[in-house]
């Protein structure tokens, strides 16, 4: 797993692996830890953070790991999971763009599945539309030329999409769980994005993640455990 903020770490996403029998390795990027070999791995997911996947000059390893990204999606062609910037970085590695939003989408919506998704090993399991946890400035304004689009709502429309057979991200936040966003409140840069965003602190995000809390659990249960069934297939094959 490959981690930008120890306060974007797996979260629930750690339990549902650990329960499916993953055991996971831990690549905290931001704290200058290099990307081992991965030939040894059978999936790989890459999380969230704060920092956007054009900032190579303040933070040098995203090239090392959109590099690393790319050849695991295009050469290895091993399931991979990314989740927010995990999703974007996947977007740029293998030839797609990514971009500022006019404004950032902050909270909880509702998301839909696209027609594609109907036939997609993984979303198609999912219910058409569930809600989402979001957090983001920038999103995906071009979709790799291997890329599916497989989730939208008004505000991005790329909110989950697949390149390849068997490389998955997502916008929102799959890992969610009910500490989530005590967690990122304790984030300085988090912290003022919240108060501003909720008119005060940080309790409006956290009543509208407490209402949804448990359908998106469920979608993130069935994601990964469509995942793993896929993992299965392809090592099988």
């Amino acid at each position: 797993m490959l981690q930008h903020l120890a306060a974007e770490d797996p979260g629930a996403l750690g339990t549902l692996l650990a329960d499916a029998g993953m055991r996971l390795t831990t690549v905290e990027l931001d704290e200058g830890e290099e990307i081992p070999d991965l030939e040894a791995f059978d999936l790989l997911l890459v999380m969230g953070g704060p920092m956007d996947v054009w900032e190579e000059d303040e933070h040098p390893w995203l090239v090392t790991e959109k590099a690393a990204i790319r050849s695991w999606v295009s050469e290895l062609r091993r399931p991979y999971l990314g989740v927010c910037l995990g999703h974007q970085l996947l977007a740029a590695a293998v030839g797609g763009a990514v971009g500022k939003m006019p404004s950032p989408e902050i909270g909880v919506p509702m998301i839909s599945l696209t027609p594609e998704a109907l036939t997609d090993p993984v979303f198609s399991l999912l219910p058409r539309a569930f809600p989402g946890l979001e957090w983001h400035h920038a999103q995906v304004v071009e979709v790799p030329p291997d890329g599916v689009v497989l989730a939208s709502n008004e505000s991005c429309a790329t909110q989950a999409l697949r390149v390849g057979p068997r490389a998955w991200g997502v916008q929102f936040h799959l890992e969610v769980d009910s500490s989530t966003v005590t967690e990122w409140a304790l984030v300085p840069e988090y912290e003022e994005v919240l108060t501003h965003a909720g008119g005060g602190d940080a309790r409006w995000l956290h009543r509208a993640v407490d209402l949804q809390l448990v359908a998106m659990q469920s979608a993130a249960q069935t994601l990964i455990s469509a995942l793993m069934s896929e993992l299965r297939r392809t090592s099988c094959s």
